[in-house]
């Protein structure tokens, strides 16, 4: 008798000990340009951050910059995460420049690797009119340059940084190295890898919420497949080819009627393209080619096309 409970005494010790679990730290890797797909991704990381009870999720970023509905996209979701975010710049020599300074301010807490810089967020305007255009060119630039501004001094208000700093890296490109960034409060923390980074995070206190990062376990969240499709080719001249194939593919289409596939490649290539420039959201694009899908499976049933429509359809399914 004496000796079952010794035995339960013995599982009542060891069984808190095997059902807690330990702490955990979510981390998503951001590098190249912003677009889309890094806001889907972005935007993903908080909410199944949030679902695994982590700490805080760690975004690992380097990045030139990006689009402006892509960078507003992610602010807004950093901003209105339901748990702590930290924007790490990292490894030595990477940077947060443009969009991605809108990004690291807009973090609960900013870190940066030791030889990273941040700044230079004046936005660019690509494309400019003749000289007969150039003083509704200049307002067009002034309304941005503004409008920017105001966004990024009001992110900066937001997490308590430095306001003066947020609006020179808009007006005058102002660009600095990670010690300066700490120096000027743009930042809190500079860490030379993500062991050291949670070492400093541990204990600080963001919207009432402790965090216990000291030997917290990181759990890495990884890009789905089409998001790493939709990022690699996020580049100037994989955009500038889409929109090459598509106007010679409609032009092909229309000047020899019944080809076909021209107008099949011509039109993905048009609302890749479209996507890719984020006119078109990732929910617009996904139901066009639903629909595009469905239309050429059924123009293939009374076409004599050997299939290409209903291959066309395939891909964009």
């Amino acid at each position: 008798m004496n000796c079952h409970r010794w035995v339960f005494a013995i599982l009542v010790l060891l069984l808190p000990a095997s059902t807690v679990e330990a702490d955990k730290v979510a981390l998503i890797k951001v590098n190249g340009a912003i677009g889309p797909a890094t806001a889907s991704y972005i935007s993903r990381g908080i909410h199944e951050a949030h679902a695994q009870d982590a700490q805080c999720l760690l975004i690992q970023l380097d990045t030139p910059g990006g689009l402006v509905e892509s960078t507003k996209t992610i602010v807004q979701e950093l901003l209105a995460a339901p748990l702590p975010t930290v924007v790490y710049v990292a490894p030595s020599g990477a940077t947060a420049t443009s969009a991605g300074c809108f990004i690291t301010l807009a973090a609960d807490i900013a870190a940066m690797a030791p030889a990273t810089t941040i700044g230079a967020a004046h936005p660019v305007e690509i494309g400019s009119g003749g000289t007969s255009e150039s003083k509704s060119d200049d307002t067009m630039k002034a309304k941005i340059e503004n409008y920017a501004i105001s966004y990024i001094e009001t992110i900066a208000t937001r997490r308590k940084r430095n306001i003066e700093w947020a609006r020179s890296s808009v007006k005058e490109s102002a660009s600095i190295t990670s010690d300066k960034a700490l120096q000027l409060k743009v930042v809190e923390i500079i860490a030379k890898d993500t062991s050291d980074l949670l070492g400093q995070l541990n204990g600080r206190e963001v919207d009432g919420r402790k965090l216990n990062t000291a030997g917290a376990s990181i759990v890495e969240i990884e890009p789905s497949f089409s998001e790493r499709v939709f990022q690699m080719i996020r580049r100037p001249e994989v955009m500038f080819i889409l929109m090459l194939i598509a106007v010679y593919g409609i032009i092909g289409e229309m000047t020899t009627p019944g080809a076909i596939l021209p107008g099949v490649v011509g039109a993905i290539a048009l609302i890749l393209a479209l996507y890719m420039a984020a006119i078109f959201p990732v929910n617009v694009t996904g139901l066009l080619f639903i629909v595009l899908a469905l239309m050429l499976f059924v123009f293939d049933v009374y076409a004599p096309t050997h299939g290409v429509l209903t291959f066309g359809g395939l891909f964009r399914s």
